[in-house]
């Protein structure tokens, strides 16, 4: 419960209850409804101030007489000038306050306390002490106007009561008031405590954040460091391996002289290791700007059965040296895709190679497209979604070997970068682990998916799915 001014108690105030207020603890309706029983059953109005004196509830039956005396200026001069005073009256707390009205009524206040603090009153009247028999003389004397009989009639309608009952009516009427506000503590408290632990939550929860912002932008520094050390590193010693592989390309030829086998062998060495370093800084420099998102697609219409061709014509050479058959297959009415045709026979490159590569000598690789139907968006992911959500055409490209597979757990790590399943010092198979980062990459640049499945009864499946738009 908030205060009146909008500010919220403190914790350790609530809990010493130094700063506690009435109003701090208790429902006004309740309040109200309590204090209407009391009249319902004594007939005595009752008022209840906060130690401020500010009215917080109320349950008035304003009496016959009280509206003739309000008739008159004299009357309702007095009036106003008594309820002020029962209004700003301290009592005691150790003893009741019990104030007269010039109307031979009166007001019974008594002191609210909660812990021993004062918290605020309570006003019970006006009412007629049972002793009083006939018109007092300071009613007579401030209202001169009203006609004496008609008030003789209407003062003896206002409630009567002893004072010892108004007193013990105050003490019972405290006695809940102390149970409400014991009530209304122990709530204020727990929920004080409660809201106390959310913020405390929050703040850590805003302390973890704003670290995991901080490492990650730090995180993302470096990886455009690491970016730009690649894209630099690499491009300065292209340059130079470019010329090694040239120079020695011509010792091999005989420009520079006639070479003995051992010679020719060795520079025949530095051309095909050379070549496979240049190999590998390309694949740097293709990575380091598929990451910072520089590099740009050439796009065109992409006959895809022409692009899978040209892939197996480049590798039909390797396939055959390690015993392999190379398959492809595409139906001749395949639609042509929109793309980069270069990047996406990159992608299919990558693949094939590492197929033909984990395929032992006797098996085989197959290439093969067809067009089909893609859910949209994590539609796919939902089965009975799935039935009625939208969907795309695609171009599938099934890449499929029966080589040594892809263990399940290792499926999603193989497109991280330099990731390898084998990474021991004593691998068979070389590499760098980069070619199915890029492939991911660069199906990614075309909007595609990629994924990999296992192929029954041995070796894997890589699947490209890149959208066409069948009206191009």
């Amino acid at each position: 419960m908030k205060r009146d001014d909008g500010l919220e108690p403190n914790l350790e105030d609530l809990t010493t209850t130094k700063n506690i207020r009435l109003e701090d603890l208790v429902d006004r309706d309740s309040l109200k409804e309590v204090i209407t029983s009391f009249v319902n059953l004594f007939g005595i109005s009752v008022r209840l101030f906060s130690s401020e004196g500010d009215l917080l509830a109320d349950a008035v039956e304003q009496q016959e007489v009280c509206k003739v005396i309000n008739e008159y200026p004299d009357g309702r001069a007095a009036c106003t000038a008594t309820i002020s005073t029962v209004k700003h009256t301290v009592p005691d707390p150790t003893q009741d306050t019990v104030h007269p009205c010039f109307s031979g009524a009166r007001y019974h206040i008594a002191a609210i306390t909660y812990d021993g603090r004062y918290v605020g009153r309570i006003v019970l009247g006006p009412y007629l002490p049972a002793e009083v028999k006939e018109l007092p003389g300071s009613l007579l004397t401030t209202v001169r106007e009203a006609p004496p009989s008609r008030l003789q009639q209407l003062l003896p309608q206002m409630p009567r009561a002893r004072v010892e009952t108004v007193r013990n009516i105050a003490e019972h009427m405290r006695g809940i008031l102390d149970l409400i506000l014991f009530s209304g503590h122990k709530a204020l408290l727990t929920s004080q405590m409660h809201l106390a632990s959310v913020r405390e939550s929050y703040r850590e929860l805003q302390d973890k954040n704003q670290r995991l912002q901080d490492a990650y932008d730090k995180l993302k520094e470096l990886d455009r460091l690491k970016s730009n050390f690649i894209a630099t590193i690499s491009h300065e010693l292209r340059t130079p391996l470019t010329s090694i592989i040239g120079y020695s390309e011509m010792m091999s030829e005989g420009i520079a002289g006639s070479l003995t086998d051992e010679q020719l062998e060795f520079v025949n060495t530095i051309r095909d290791k050379g070549e496979q370093l240049l190999t590998l800084i390309m694949s740097l420099l293709d990575l380091s700007k598929l990451e910072s998102g520089s590099l740009a697609l050439v796009k065109s219409d992409v006959d895809i059965r022409k692009s899978l061709d040209d892939v197996v014509s480049l590798l039909k050479p390797n396939a055959t040296k390690a015993g392999v058959q190379l398959h492809v297959d595409v139906p001749a009415a395949l639609p042509t895709i929109r793309g980069d045709a270069n990047r996406i026979r990159q992608a299919v490159l990558n693949l094939a190679e590492n197929a033909i590569k984990f395929t032992p000598s006797g098996g085989q690789v197959s290439l093969s497209a067809k067009l089909a139907q893609q859910v949209l968006d994590d539609a796919e992911d939902d089965i009975g979604f799935a039935l009625i959500a939208p969907t795309r055409s695609v171009i599938e490209i099934r890449v499929a070997d029966t080589g040594i597979g892809i263990p399940e757990n290792e499926r999603e790590k193989i497109f991280t970068p330099f990731y390898q399943v084998d990474s021991s010092s004593t691998r068979e198979y070389g590499g760098t682990g980069l070619g199915l980062s890029i492939v991911q990459r660069l199906i990614h640049a075309h909007d595609g998916k990629i994924s990999v499945e296992p192929n029954h009864p041995k070796g894997s499946v890589f699947i490209l799915k890149i959208p066409v738009d069948l009206d191009a």
